[in-house]
């Protein structure tokens, strides 16, 4: 007797989407931030998890695999399963990749403090990773695409200037629900689906487990106060625990600098990222477009 097949993963029905359309639009977005900035090619790094493989694919599809660099980042103590994922979407995908130990660079940083919390060691692991990022924009002649999801910003599960940070990010409004089902509908490798979402700061982490709530409930408990900015009695009519209701609150609200735009402090007639708003969209900012290469010292 046979079984139905167990699904992939939990998709809250409200949060379920048009995946064809989603898709159309993040890639027509990726071509649009790059070709607004000048440049043809792409860079990201490739964790063997989910978020990161679904930008990949998604500019792979977008811009063409020969112009995208996947750059993948362990630390010593890595999944080594992690590594293999990560390399299997290389090898789908057929684009160009690199593997940058950062365990020197990390270890050297924390030589003198052996103490250090896993957090300071996650922090400075992440930024590492940015920085091996950045540098080979340079040498790729590529812009940093983020990897990042709707609902790790919201709750402040990243590391600024670590994985928080690119040039722009396709899948930042997509919940991690929804990043599940965009990667089960553009062929991204099962395993990568299946598994635990991890940061893999240590041997065995798991966000799940680390922040004690599963991605299903609490993407519906976004999406409902969020998106939809229901009131706590509405929240708590929708069955959520008025207590989990307002951790979540508190994680939204003491993370919120990390969504923000560094403020400057305002003394001119005209302030960048005030009043002098030019975003890639400023007249004349394709003509870059036509070279074949954007110039070594262009910004990043």
């Amino acid at each position: 007797m046979s079984h139905p097949a167990e699904p992939l993963f939990e998709l809250p029905p409200e949060l379920a989407i048009d995946t064809e359309i989603a898709r159309r639009v993040i890639e027509e977005f990726i071509r649009g931030q790059l070709r607004q900035a000048g440049f043809q090619r792409a860079v990201l790094g490739l964790s063997g998890g989910i978020d990161s493989a679904v930008v990949a694919f998604l500019t792979a599809e977008a811009i063409g695999a020969d112009r995208l660099l996947c750059v993948l980042m362990p630390y010593r103590t890595s999944s080594p399963a992690s590594v293999d994922d990560a390399r299997e979407v290389v090898r789908r995908l057929g684009a160009a990749s690199e593997r940058v130990d950062i365990s020197p660079m990390v270890d050297a940083f924390f030589a003198g403090d052996a103490d250090a919390s896993p957090v300071r060691r996650g922090n400075v692991m992440a930024r590492q990773r940015m920085t091996v990022l950045y540098d080979r924009s340079v040498t790729w002649g590529g812009l940093v695409v983020g990897t990042g999801n709707k609902t790790e910003s919201l709750i402040g599960y990243t590391t600024l200037f670590g994985d928080s940070a690119c040039a722009f990010n396709p899948i930042g409004d997509l919940y991690k629900s929804q990043v599940r089902q965009v990667a089960a509908a553009i062929g991204v490798p099962e395993a990568i689906i299946r598994k635990a979402p991890s940061a893999d700061l240590w041997p065995g982490q798991t966000d799940e487990s680390e922040a004690g709530f599963s991605y299903p409930v609490l993407d519906r408990l976004l999406y409902w106060r969020v998106d939809r900015r229901r009131t706590d009695e509405e929240m708590a009519a929708l069955g959520f625990d008025p207590a989990l209701v307002a951790r979540v609150d508190r994680m939204i609200a003491a993370s919120e600098f990390k969504r923000q735009v560094p403020p400057i402090a305002k003394l001119g007639p005209r302030t960048a990222g005030v009043d002098y708003l030019y975003p890639r969209r400023r007249p004349g900012s394709e003509k870059r477009s036509t070279t074949p290469e954007p110039p070594p010292s262009a910004g990043r």
